[in-house]
């Protein structure tokens, strides 16, 4: 691991430039301060990019587009395994440097933030090795052709993960790209930046623009040269973007918010369903679309699940995100932080049962964006706390009387992202079909990088992974011959 200062923060972080046309551009003007959640002390100053910026980009890749559109799918594979090898050798320092940005306990930040992103490339690698680009069809030669530019938009929850999601794919698929990543965690993006320059991509396939999103990610959004913008964030942020970019008829792929149910039903181990449905709720404490944060309960077993939560809840360690022994960390940000804390009190007024956390601060934790983990029990299912997205660990319970009542719940929300079912197969199945949402995970299946992920209604529009996620990056054209 990299050395750390007293602090927790790395003691050598890259150098914060855009990246642009094959070099790095140092930053013109004031930068914007990036933060450690754990202390609050400022680490870094990340560039404060521009429409300028953005425009010199867009230029590059536009430039690239043509030689790497045209280069054999072969060396685009080749290219693509030299990044994946490249994040490997440096997973020790990817992991340090996303809990010193973002907060999440290095344990958790060694073997997802930093250890996802390869089985995520060799998924995206398999698509494209076995995708069928062109077919017959009666006389019609239908193709399949990469957009162009991509303007890839990502999030600090999951930095080098989503990053690898939107810029593997299309890359594969023969685009150019022009990334804006969070101004949260800059430093993530900027050690994926030098990685590609040592895999040998070619100058301008790459481009990185540091910023926010009112001004680069807007004018990403907004710029006639790019083709497509694949964006992840808030469904707020995303129905900016969307909006922006219909003034181009661009092509845009959204991943939004999400409320996941976790449907327990009567069958279904109570002891295995307490400990999947309090992990998955509070993963990277909180922060992530598909946390499952509504446990759904059988009525006449919610008192006997609330008290399950309760012990379990006690074996979560929240504290310093450099300590192996953490569970969970401080939320990304001191906003974030008060934010979450505002959920918290909400819920309290509104009557529902407070189980274990609470509004304050947790003890010996008195700096830093730290919450205490929390649990609602007999809430009800119009309240403020079961309908909108918290992102933080906050986990409400909800009892439910039949299977039509417990869909009925789960599908009561603007979201439509994921969910989870415990029970008989058979059963669990049969509701995970009646669910409005992209993905359903039935008795804890395993995470499978090959599946498309994305949402129904104001989740989002488009996929990431597996051949869906693909072909988002293509156009299809007929050859009528």
């Amino acid at each position: 691991m990299s050395p750390a200062t007293s602090t927790g923060t790395p003691a050598h972080l890259p150098i914060l430039a855009h990246w642009i046309d094959g070099q790095a551009v140092p930053a013109k003007g004031p930068g914007l301060d990036v933060v450690n959640p754990a202390t609050g002390t400022v680490i870094a100053s990340a560039p404060q990019g521009t429409a300028e910026d953005v425009d010199h980009a867009v230029g590059a890749a536009a430039a690239a587009f043509p030689a790497w559109s045209a280069t054999d799918l072969a060396q685009r594979v080749a290219a693509m395994r030299r990044i994946a090898d490249g994040l490997e050798q440096r997973t020790e320092e990817l992991a340090a440097v996303i809990t010193a940005e973002m907060g999440s306990p290095i344990s958790f930040s060694r073997q997802a933030q930093a250890g996802f992103p390869a089985h995520a490339i060799a998924a995206a690698i398999t698509v494209a090795e076995e995708f069928t680009w062109s077919e017959q069809v009666g006389n019609s030669m239908i193709v399949r052709e990469p957009i162009g530019v991509v303007g890839a938009i990502t999030p600090w929850n999951f930095p080098l993960q989503q990053i690898v999601t939107k810029v593997v794919p299309a890359l594969l698929a023969g685009n150019t790209v022009v990334l804006k990543p969070s101004e949260v965690t800059p430093h993530t993006a900027q050690i994926f930046a030098e990685v590609t320059a040592e895999a040998g991509l070619p100058a301008g396939v790459f481009n990185l623009v540091h910023g926010t999103g009112p001004v680069v990610g807007e004018a990403i959004t907004r710029h006639s040269g790019v083709g497509m913008v694949s964006f992840t964030g808030s469904t707020a942020a995303g129905k900016r973007v969307a909006e922006a970019a219909s003034a181009t008829v661009k092509r845009v792929s959204t991943e939004l918010g999400g409320k996941a149910a976790y449907i327990v039903l009567p069958e279904a181990d109570l002891d295995e369903a307490v400990n999947q449905g309090l992990a998955m709720a509070w993963v990277n404490a909180g922060q992530a679309c598909g946390a499952w944060t509504r446990m759904l309960v059988p009525a006449a077993a919610h008192d006997a699940m609330v008290e399950k939560l309760r012990e379990a809840a006690t074996a979560y360690t929240t504290g310093d995100p450099t300590d192996e022994a953490t569970t969970i960390g401080p939320l990304a940000s001191e906003a974030q932080r008060e934010r979450v804390n505002a959920f918290i009190e909400k819920g309290i007024a509104d009557g529902a049962t407070l189980v274990a956390g609470g509004p304050d601060r947790p003890e010996g934790l008195e700096t830093g964006a730290y919450v205490r983990p929390t649990i609602f029990a007999d809430v009800d299912p119009d309240s403020v706390i079961a309908r909108e997205e918290i992102f933080g660990p906050v986990l409400t319970v909800i009892p439910y009387s039949d299977d039509d009542e417990a869909v009925a719940i789960a599908n009561d929300t603007v979201y439509g992202l994921s969910a989870a079912v415990a029970g008989d197969r058979d059963h669990a199945l049969a509701l995970a079909r009646r669910i409005q949402v992209g993905q359903v995970t039935v008795n804890g299946g395993d995470y499978n990088f090959m599946a498309p992920w994305g949402g129904y209604k104001q989740s989002g529009n488009g996929r990431e992974l597996g051949r869906a996620g693909f072909e988002e990056f293509l156009e299809t054209k007929a050859i009528n011959i």
